[in-house]
């Protein structure tokens, strides 16, 4: 690519601009956030991941006039029937807490209490458009297993990073550095898939 690529990110959340952003900028394409460009926050009424992430991209492409990506991801929890899930950012609200990662964490730590069963993992899905209607969306899955924790370990990251241990590492995700992280990670799993299709699909420049 002879020059940067610029993608609106669907999100403004500050942790994952840094981590998609770091993802991209080795194939050489640049992320804005949909709030440095005035671009107020999609709906997300759907059950799934998917459907959530194509939503978002195609709002931030129609208001933003550019390509843009989307991330929409969670924690999927076996012994909870794959919750939260799409509700992972909010799940503490759900149980008449207010919305923050420490009230999310100590919710899933009580529904967890005396549960054997602590398979788990994170789930993202990308979705990324040339434009609104653009008819071919590229799509992409990236998936960490791991298992709950029954107490919170490490001070990095962000969200649920704290409780999911990841036993091939030794580690919790929030124990890990950021390099580390973005060689292992959910999204950096999508994030390859995508930037595969990204160069077939849409040429040089990412266009």
């Amino acid at each position: 690519m002879t020059q940067p690529a610029r993608l609106i990110l669907a999100s403004n959340n500050a942790h994952k601009l840094a981590e998609m952003g770091a993802l991209l900028r080795p194939v050489g394409m640049e992320l804005v956030s949909q709030g440095s460009l005035g671009i107020s926050e999609a709906e997300e009424p759907y059950a799934t991941f998917v459907e959530n992430a194509l939503a978002k991209a195609r709002h931030a492409a129609r208001h933003g006039g550019l390509p843009a990506v989307a991330d929409d991801s969670g924690l999927c929890v076996d012994a909870l029937g794959g919750a939260p899930g799409v509700l992972s950012a909010r799940y503490a609200t759900l149980h008449g807490q207010a919305r923050s990662d420490a009230n999310n964490n100590a919710v899933l730590l009580q529904q967890m209490a005396g549960r054997n069963d602590r398979r788990a993992r994170f789930v993202c899905l990308l979705v990324a458009v040339r434009h609104a209607d653009d008819p071919e969306p590229l799509i992409a899955s990236g998936r960490w297993d791991g298992e709950i924790l029954e107490q919170a370990r490490g001070a990095a990251g962000f969200g649920y990073d704290p409780l999911l241990w990841i036993p091939e590492l030794q580690l919790s995700v929030a124990e890990l550095d950021a390099h580390t992280k973005n060689l292992h990670s959910h999204r950096a799993k999508a994030m390859a898939s995508l930037v595969e299709q990204m160069q077939a699909v849409w040429g040089p420049g990412g266009r």
